[in-house]
Formats: C-alpha cells, structure tokens, sequence
C-alpha cells in the first residue's frame, strides 16, 4: 500500500456515521480496502440513484461523505449531505474539476465522482497528482477497471462522458452477482456520442506503461537520466518517504503543470520537472502551481505532494545563509581586531613624528635647506592596516617625468616595479598636499564590481596590489588560486581601467577576494 496523501481530518472537522466515508476511513485504519464484488455492490445502485436525480433536474455533491448507509445494507445519497460543500480533504478529491469552484455538480460531475470513489474504494488512494493506476496497486483488479476509470476521470467535462446508466451497465459486467442488473444502456456512450468525444489523454488516470523498447524511444534526456540515475540506499525515514512521493509523480509524464511566479507563468512541466526546479531553488514553497488538469491552484506549500520537497529546499537555503551569516560575523570580527591595531600604529607614529620634530627644531636646525632623498611608499591594505617602508636605492625605469616635485609613473607597470620606480624628494618644512584616504581606496576596491566581466569562478581566491597615482592604475599585480593567466590578465585590465582620486603621490592599495 502506498502512502496515503491528504489529512482526513482537518481541526472543526469529524466524519459522520454511517457514512461511506466512515467505511473507508475504517478499512484504511485496518490498511485493506474493498473487495471488487462489494465496490460493484455500492457503486451500480448508485449511478442509478444519481441517473435519476439528475434527470429530475438536481445538481449534487457526490462524495462518499454524502452517502448514508440503510437498513437493508446500501448506500444512499443523502438529500441534505448532498447540498453541503464538503470539507475533508479525500472527499474534495472526489469533486470534478468545475465544482471546486463552489457550485454542486451535474451529471457529468458525478459520473467524475463515481470514478473517483471506484478508485478509492478498490485501492484505498485517492485520486490527485501522483495517484498510480489501480493495477499497480492492486495486482488482482481487472485491466478493464483502468479503462472505465480513464473514461469518468477525465478532467475537461466537455470530454467527459454523461450517461450515468451506461456507466452503471459497465461497471456491473466486472461482478454480474454484486448486485441487480442495472436498467439497460448503450455503453458506447462511454466512448461519446454526436455531440462530443471522449478525450482520455484529458483523464487524471496516469497513461499506462510504455513498452520498454518505446519507452526507451520516447524518452526525453531528462527522463534517461532519471531512470539510469541509481537509488541511493538511504535508511533514513524521511528519505524513505519522500522517495515514495516521488516514485508516485514519475507515474504520470504528461506536462500538465504551471508555476505562477513573479506574475508570470512557466511551463507546462512534469511532475518529476517540479521537483528538479523545487530542488535547484528556481522555485519556491510561496510560488502558485496550477494543475492544468484538475484546475487546481494553490501554493506549492499546500500541495500535499510538493510541499514536502519544497520544505527540504527551505532547509537547505536557510543552512547555507546561517553559514554565511556566520562567515561575516567572523570576517568583522577580524577588521576590528585589524583596526584596533591601525590605531595603536598611528598613535605611536604620531609620538615618533613629535619627538622627531622637537629635536630637528630646538637641537639641530640649519639655516640651510636639507634635502631628503628616497620616498615613502603608503600601501592601503583593504583589511583595514597601513603601513610604511622606505625604499632606498630604488631604480628610475618607469618614471615618465615630474610634477610638483613628484615623479610622474608611465603605465603598463607591475605594482612592484612601480613602487621600486617611484623616488620622491621631499623638503623638511614643505606642508605638500594631501593624501588619499584608505576609505576613499576602498570604496573603489572593495566592491568588487570590476570582477564580473572576468568569469572569476566561485572558488577562486583572487588578490591584488595596485600602484595608484593621478588617479588611474600605474603598476597592477594580480594572482589567483588556483593560478589562471586568463583570470588574472582580465582582472589586471579591469583594475587599469577604474578612475580613483587623484593625487600627485603613489599609493599602493590590496585587496583580496
């Protein structure tokens, strides 16, 4: 017995006595169902009742819950339980497409619901996305039970057929002593008539099996994958369940699903589709799926069959943000404790500075002009430090010219060679211009925007040291891990292309992503 799909009893509900309803609910406690002999019991007497109903001019809710049973053992519609919308879910699933919109039912509608409760009543299921075939589930039913049921399940009512007696008259050849002989009726009804034909590809009944060599023919890429895919052996009892939905969805084949989202429809798509999308997180549990067939529409979450694996999907979502969220937290932390030291540096700075001044000024001050040669190079670290260091002995190759007492850098350089080229004299006394803010830096490094031309993969590490002055990118290093020449060419052309601040003198900035 497969798993059984709906919840028979809603919160404010219950199930009434006697019902038809109140036997299967009983069986399937007991997990077996009708025999074939006593479904045709109930059900011809029924089509019967119904036939006549009908052609006095009323329209009814058919449900198992609007059948009472009678002293001599039958079951009949109940005049009262027949007006009334039903409310548990199994007896939802026996309404025809067009009454869920809140009207009861024609002839039509319950010839759908006869088959319904024939299903349901022979395999214990109900009938809905992911039902299987009778046969499948119940090896010992007629073949031609499958026939019947495609013909009264077919979701479209204008090729669905009518004819109530003839249905009756079908169904009583399957156990002729189940019950008295139905008033005759031409069964080709079944079939159509002048007015309109049958359409089983339309039913909710899954098509059966495909021969395996057509099967094989017939199958889409997706669906060879599917099938060659091997069953992971998995002990856990919710993988087991879910395995168990999802064997039931690959039954049926046919695209007969859309997915709402964003106010846009997507699809149609297989059952088997649904899940790939719900799993690959293109769709999830708030998006609207509509049965094509059913004209149901609701949430992917309160789909019975789907929602389960949408749930999944949630969960890993929310795992892989907890885990960023985390990674953030951890980065900030390390900037502060970075920060924290940043400070300590200058201020340390600051006391060497004066103490250096104090004694240039009150112990060895000249009336003539010093003359300091070398540079200091300022490298804006991204994480948050700035550091110094002198270069003395440095080679001019790359230097272009000079303004305002600064070398001016030509381009095309590394980001070492450039620092390595770039002397600056300065004068003690002489106020200068002043310098570039790391945040200023970083707020053109730091995002990262320029990486999106380069195709930088997820997994790779990419760091980078720019040599920036007048604005523009002199000297650019860049590496990456796992080493690519590609990625780090384009990186590297990227950085040359960005416009910082400009100012006369070379800084140096890092970054790393």
């Amino acid at each position: 017995m497969t798993q059984n799909l709906g919840t028979p009893l809603p919160v404010g509900t219950s199930i009434t006595p006697n019902t038809l309803r109140a036997l299967l609910e009983q069986l399937r406690g007991q997990s077996t169902s009708l025999s074939l002999t006593q479904t045709v019991g109930i059900i011809v007497p029924l089509c019967v009742e119904l036939a006549e109903r009908h052609a006095a001019g009323e329209h009814i809710y058919v449900t198992p819950s609007s059948l009472m049973r009678a002293n001599t053992g039958r079951y009949h519609l109940h005049p009262d339980l027949a007006q009334r919308a039903p409310t548990l879910p199994r007896d939802r699933a026996c309404l025809a497409p067009e009454e869920r919109s809140g009207d009861p039912g024609n002839a039509r509608a319950s010839v759908y619901a006869v088959g319904a409760m024939l299903y349901e009543c022979l395999t214990g299921e109900i009938v809905g996305p992911g039902m299987r075939r009778p046969t499948d589930l119940v090896p010992s039913i007629p073949a031609v039970v499958e026939a019947i049921l495609g013909k009264a399940l077919v979701a479209d009512p204008s090729h669905r057929p009518d004819d109530l007696r003839a249905l009756a008259q079908a169904i009583h050849h399957l156990a002729p002593t189940a019950s008295d002989p139905p008033p005759p009726a031409d069964e080709s009804h079944l079939d159509g008539d002048a007015g309109f034909t049958v359409d089983v590809s339309m039913s909710m009944l899954p098509p059966p099996p495909k021969s395996p060599q057509a099967a094989v023919m017939g199958l889409s890429p997706y669906d060879m994958i599917v099938r060659e895919q091997p069953k992971a052996v998995n002990r856990d009892e919710r993988v087991t369940e879910l395995s168990a939905v999802k064997n039931q969805l690959e039954s049926d084949p046919r695209p007969r699903y859309v997915v709402v989202k964003d106010g846009m429809d997507h699809g149609p798509f297989t059952a088997v589709e649904i899940l790939q999308q719900i799993a690959t997180h293109n769709f999830v549990d708030s998006d609207v799926l509509r049965d094509s067939l059913s004209k149901d529409e609701r949430p992917i979450k309160d789909w019975e069959q789907f929602a389960p694996f949408a749930e999944q999907s949630k969960l890993h979502r929310d795992i892989k943000a907890e885990k960023a969220a985390i990674e953030r937290v951890v980065v900030a932390e390390q900037r502060s404790t970075r920060g924290k030291a940043f400070f300590g540096i200058i201020a340390l700075g600051v006391v060497l500075a004066g103490g250096a001044i104090w004694f240039l000024t009150h112990r060895g001050s000249r009336n003539d002009e010093v003359a300091v040669h070398g540079e200091t190079a300022t490298n804006v670290e991204t994480d948050g430090s700035l550091k110094s260091r002198k270069k003395s002995g440095m080679g001019r190759n790359g230097v272009v010219g000079a303004q305002g007492g600064y070398p001016v850098l030509g381009s095309g350089l590394s980001c070492e060679s450039a620092q390595a080229a770039y002397i600056e004299e300065m004068k003690i006394g002489s106020k200068g211009q002043a310098d570039i803010t790391q945040g200023q830096y970083a707020s053109f490094m730091n995002n990262g925007s320029y990486l999106g031309g380069c195709g930088v993969p997820e997994a790779m590490s990419v760091s980078i040291c720019a040599a920036v002055q007048n604005g523009r990118a002199v000297g650019v290093s860049v590496s990456t891990r796992p080493a690519n020449a590609r990625v780090a060419g384009c990186v590297s052309g990227a950085v040359r292309s960005l416009r910082f601040p400009s100012h006369p003198k070379l800084d140096v900035v890092r970054t790393s992503f």
